[in-house]
């Protein structure tokens, strides 16, 4: 975990977090915080256990174990009540009463005996910003899947919670509705400065509104940091793993000098950029393939500000989204690159095809503790 961001007081904090079902542990979280005015997203694959993080934060699960305190206050069994009437959640599927839009949005204001007059008010600018104002005397059911996930974050922000909880909101909807309403969400969330907790398993959605990113895996946080900090530099294999660094390699420190970590791959040296290790230790380098440029296999490579390059022949190519995934073998390890398909086209590359392959010490990260008798097999 990286420390929070700044000395301020969490408005959430979980501690020693335990739940279990049956002979499984669903949840052994240490500690958590959330600070206000921050979008933290859980992330993780399938089964990590990071929606029943989330009902556990928003009361709505009680663990076996650990307690919850909001604004430094304990929440007891005899709070709970209390405790939920500063939040608010959104899941996956809206849940919509079937009566009108406007009805649906009004209804946590209803429950909080907010005046007609203010209802109104604050009806009508959720449903403006949300683009669902002439929706208004619609029925619920009548809407698409998008239009009712509108209507649901309508409902949520009109209460001005001091927390939103988001359950994967958007992982039923389309791409394309899917990429607007992230977008639409991420100018509110900066707008009001909300304090949120998003759980997805999508990474470009976690980069694009989180301030902050948990990553959960099989109950337990591994790493807790900002989208760049988790995204390149995750602090073990596994986390690398999920994050998308599909480069992690065996190295050993040869020297650390002027802010560069030196280090022997195969039969090859690697500049990272990074300090506090130690030479003769075993770690393992990481590399995102988006961060490695190929060039074509020509004696001398073009002149490119990388302080790593590398030479090798492509083995095997493969189309991922509107990118292409090549994995290259550079005699005594692959690297793995992910490229446009105009590269693939202006380089030739296919199966055989000798390449060069360039990074910045900046792209490159350690994994382990690098330190003298704590070496890693």
């Amino acid at each position: 975990m990286t420390s929070p961001p700044s000395a301020a007081t969490p408005l959430l904090r979980a501690e020693s977090l335990y739940l279990r079902r049956g002979s499984r542990v669903v949840l052994a979280v240490e500690r958590l915080d959330v600070f206000p005015g921050e979008t933290l997203a859980l992330i993780g694959p399938n089964g990590a256990g990071k929606s029943t993080l989330l009902h556990v934060l928003a009361g709505l699960i009680s663990p076996d174990r650990g307690r919850l305190l909001f604004r430094g206050r304990p929440i007891r069994a005899r709070d709970t009540l209390w405790y939920r009437r500063h939040l608010a959640v959104v899941m996956q599927a809206p849940l919509l009463l079937d009566t009108s839009v406007e009805r649906n949005v009004a209804l946590g204001l209803l429950f909080r005996r907010i005046s007609r007059e203010e209802r109104r008010t604050r009806v009508a600018r959720w449903l403006e910003r949300l683009g669902i104002a002439h929706l208004r005397r619609r029925r619920a059911r009548a809407l698409s899947g998008g239009e009712a996930q509108r209507v649901a974050l309508a409902r949520a922000l009109a209460t001005e919670p001091d927390l939103l909880f988001l359950d994967e909101p958007f992982a039923a909807l389309d791409a394309p509705t899917r990429h607007s309403l992230i977008g639409e969400l991420f100018d509110v969330l900066r707008e009001t400065g909300q304090t949120t907790v998003v759980v997805t398993h999508d990474r470009e959605e976690a980069f694009t509104l989180a301030d902050r990113v948990a990553v959960l895996l099989a109950g337990r946080i591994r790493q807790v940091g900002t989208p760049e900090e988790v995204f390149n530099r995750p602090t073990d294999e596994e986390v690398a793993a999920f994050v998308g660094v599909e480069n992690v390699l065996d190295a050993t420190i040869v020297s650390v000098a002027e802010g560069l970590v030196r280090l022997r791959v195969g039969d090859v040296l690697v500049d990272v950029a990074g300090t506090g290790h130690w030479p003769g230790c075993h770690v393992r380098v990481a590399v995102r393939p988006e961060d490695i440029t190929l060039w074509p296999g020509a004696p001398e490579l073009p002149p490119s500000s990388a302080r790593n390059t590398l030479r090798g022949d492509v083995v095997h190519l493969r189309p991922v989204g509107t990118n292409v995934r090549v994995v290259i073998d550079c005699g005594t390890f692959e690297m793995i690159a992910l490229v446009t398909r105009r590269t693939v086209r202006e380089l030739g590359l296919k199966p055989g095809t000798p390449v060069g392959l360039t990074f910045k010490a900046t792209a490159a990260h350690v994994i382990g503790p690098g330190l003298p008798g704590q070496e890693t097999s």
